[in-house]
């Protein structure tokens, strides 16, 4: 496309949605297109340092007082009062972990609403990219296309009764707890979603689809590799479109440990997630197992960094490039959201998965049943059972072999290129 258009992304304010449309708009912006950023607050200069233009959104009202919240203590507490709900059922995690998050969310939503319409307004976008879980009804009246993207299990993009629910983590074939699941999801989250309904039809946006809180837009994108991917049970209507992996390529070099990387041991690496490296006595658990073990360690370790103590046989640092190291090792270990479990796969490892809330479940059981890693119990592994998983999968051949083949193939897919493209193409 020879005429330069303008693109307004509006991310979720968490790394994996964020850092999924810095890639695609790096090249929309290789491409001589403006590219503009409504993200969240926080992201202020983030952004702009990449290339981008900046025209950022509150989601709340700010603090009272003068004084900032420190960081670190901020997610300490927070960790701490959450946690033992992530040691729950998936269904039981519906009423005091989904539920309370969708409901931040929604407050989000509506605190930011004329704000957004201000932004479209000063941007005068072509077309509006939103990568979120949650409907914003001034993207979708703008009277441009707006393009709805998925970085995150494909569940939530038309779910169906022949696959599991999303937020379950069930496995293939399991109908009766399927249906179970369903009707607990209805029972603790339908009030919610028919005010939010309610409300975004009356910002002028169309209705809902029953339970859902995220609308499709006039061409939806999902991100997820195709070998893990759900069309084969639940095919999609052509308005949607798979890549296969988007990873990024403006993280730095990283210097490791002599020994890291000549081959004399095994490299794991190892990442919960800003919200699960911040339990620090889960991050312990797992690394005293990993302490005793004939391998090297990278370790991410959050923003409780001065909390965890690695062993000699680790390294790390409170911020890691994943997308520099991933290409490094010969195993993950991680927490399953939707980044680090698409770029594994694009690198071809293997992967432990110790999911912890969200769809970090459905990305654990689709990797395990799928025969691409081990899915266990995040607080419930016994020491023999992490280093058996780690040990086995070390020694796949065979699944390295196939896991080299996969990671070719999505590589050649050129996923960054494919969703450029398709962006490109709804604003001709």
């Amino acid at each position: 496309m020879s005429q330069k258009k303008t693109f307004l992304f509006m991310p979720e304010s968490a790394y994996g949605p964020t850092n999924n449309c810095i890639g695609i708009g790096h090249r929309l912006l290789a491409r001589g297109h403006r590219v503009v950023f409504a993200a969240e607050a926080s992201w202020a200069g983030k952004l702009e340092a990449l290339g981008f233009e900046e025209d950022l959104v509150d989601l709340a009202a700010p603090p009272e007082g003068d004084e900032e919240q420190d960081a670190g203590q901020f997610w300490k507490d927070y960790i701490r009062d959450i946690s033992p709900e992530f040691r729950k059922t998936t269904a039981e995690q519906l009423e005091t972990v989904t539920k309370p998050i969708w409901e931040a969310l929604i407050d989000g939503a509506k605190y930011c609403e004329p704000q957004l319409k201000e932004i479209i307004a000063r941007v005068q976008p072509d077309v509006i990219i939103e990568d979120n879980v949650l409907l914003f009804p001034a993207l979708t009246t703008a009277g441009v296309p707006f393009v709805r993207v998925v970085s995150c299990n494909p569940l939530e993009a038309s779910p169906s009764d022949t696959i599991a629910p999303v937020f379950s983590g069930l496995g293939e074939g399991d109908t009766v707890a399927w249906a179970e699941f369903r009707e607990e999801y209805r029972r603790t989250h339908g009030e919610l979603w028919n005010s939010y309904d309610e409300w975004a039809q009356a910002q002028g946006a169309a209705p809902l689809p029953e339970l859902e809180f995220a609308a499709d837009g006039d061409l939806n994108i999902y991100v997820y590799p195709e070998a893990l991917d759900y069309v084969d049970a639940r095919p999609l209507d052509p308005t949607w479109h798979r890549v296969d992996s988007s990873v990024r390529q403006t993280e730095a070099a990283v210097e490791l440990p002599a020994g890291f990387t000549d081959g004399s041991r095994p490299l794991v690496y190892f990442s919960l997630g800003s919200l699960g490296s911040a339990d620090v006595t889960l991050m312990r658990s797992v690394i005293a197992v990993l302490a005793t073990m004939p391998i090297n360690v990278i370790v991410s370790k959050g923003p409780l960094h001065d909390e965890i103590e690695l062993a000699d046989n680790m390294w790390g640092a409170e911020f890691l490039p994943q997308t520099t190291l991933l290409p490094l090792a010969d195993l993950v270990i991680t927490h399953g959201g939707n980044n680090t479990v698409t770029e594994a796969m694009h690198f071809g490892k293997p992967m432990v998965l110790l999911p912890l809330f969200w769809d970090q479940y459905d990305n654990a059981q689709r990797v395990h049943e799928r025969g691409f890693g081990r899915r266990l119990s995040t607080y419930g592994f016994t020491p023999e059972e992490l280093s058996g998983a780690i040990t086995e999968l070390l020694a796949d051949t065979e699944l390295r072999e196939r896991l080299r083949g996969i990671s070719a193939t999505i590589r050649e897919r050129d996923g960054l290129n494919r969703a450029a493209d398709l962006i490109e193409g709804a604003a001709a």
